[in-house]
């Protein structure tokens, strides 16, 4: 059976996945389709139902949970990991005017439907002069006066400080502090309209691979770089033991718990629609 399947080119991504599209593991009869986009492209794809298998944001899984269900396997959430406001200014002059004179000031923002513009609007929801832009354009808009305020998700965390930009808030500090739960960024959904004992069947292969890469950390290097821009194979990697954890391999109770946290939050504060149905693969 083939099914399509999106991710980005992300290290963390292409790590996970590596094992699966190129059958390192036993796919149990599962071909793959595969489609590598930006995480705010993934999310428009979702909302049209176009992909079998895709990662998406939190955010945007509130969405299209009619449509999609969550496996356990092959989510990025965490502590420490979460999306950064940064700016080319004063910080503490910036975060002001965010948090007291809400001027309108322009934020460069990866996507509305990011997991990272969910948590600007619970930590500011008065600055709503937005700019999207590809995740990885923020940096150089900030330092061309473009934007005001950049926020930063991927593996910019490691980058922005280099090019002189500077930390505004750690928005997953902030979640954390405000509710003690690992942030939930992005998880890997399958279509509804899949038989569940396939919906099954990826989740199983998806852990597979998941453990398999955590047990052969270098087997797909070359896969990783080939789609790591200009990354180092320290940021690679940095950005991999960042995103890639425990709740990757299964979220478990705690992170099906952050998650059911985060859409309970958002839902109280009109961020995003209510949610009828289960968003977890039922066992």
């Amino acid at each position: 059976m083939k099914l399509t399947l999106g991710f980005s080119p992300c290290p963390n991504d292409t790590f996970i996945f590596d094992a699966l599209i190129h059958h390192k593991i036993d796919t149990e009869g599962l071909e793959f389709e595969v489609f590598y986009d930006d995480v705010e492209t993934l999310n428009q794809k979702a909302m049209r139902g176009e992909l079998d298998i895709t990662k998406l944001s939190y955010h945007a899984f509130a969405y299209v949970a009619n449509q999609y269900v969550l496996l356990d396997a092959g989510s990025a959430l965490g502590f420490g990991v979460g999306p950064m406001l940064i700016c080319k200014g004063d910080p503490e002059e910036l975060q002001a005017r965010l948090t007291i004179d809400h001027s309108p000031l322009t934020i460069g923002i990866p996507g509305k439907y990011t997991t990272a513009n969910f948590l600007l609007s619970l930590a500011f929801p008065e600055a709503t002069n937005k700019q999207e832009l590809v995740f990885s354009d923020i940096e150089n808009a900030l330092l061309e006066d473009r934007i005001d305020v950049g926020l930063i998700i991927h593996e910019n965390r490691f980058t922005y400080q280099d090019k002189g930009l500077k930390k505004i808030l750690d928005l997953g500090d902030y979640w954390e502090k405000e509710t003690g739960c690992a942030i939930p960024l992005g998880g890997i959904v399958a279509n509804r309209n899949l038989p569940a004992d396939v919906q099954h069947k990826v989740n199983r292969v998806l852990r597979r691979s998941v453990e398999f890469a955590f047990a052969n950390p270098k087997s797909g290097l070359e896969f990783i770089r080939s789609h790591a821009q200009e990354m180092s194979e320290e940021v690679m990697y940095k950005h991999i033991e960042l995103y890639v954890n425990k709740y990757s391999v299964d979220l478990g109770e705690e992170g099906k718990k952050a998650i059911q946290l985060m859409f309970d939050t958002a839902h109280e504060k009109n961020i995003i629609p209510p949610i009828a149905e289960s968003l977890f693969l039922n066992n």
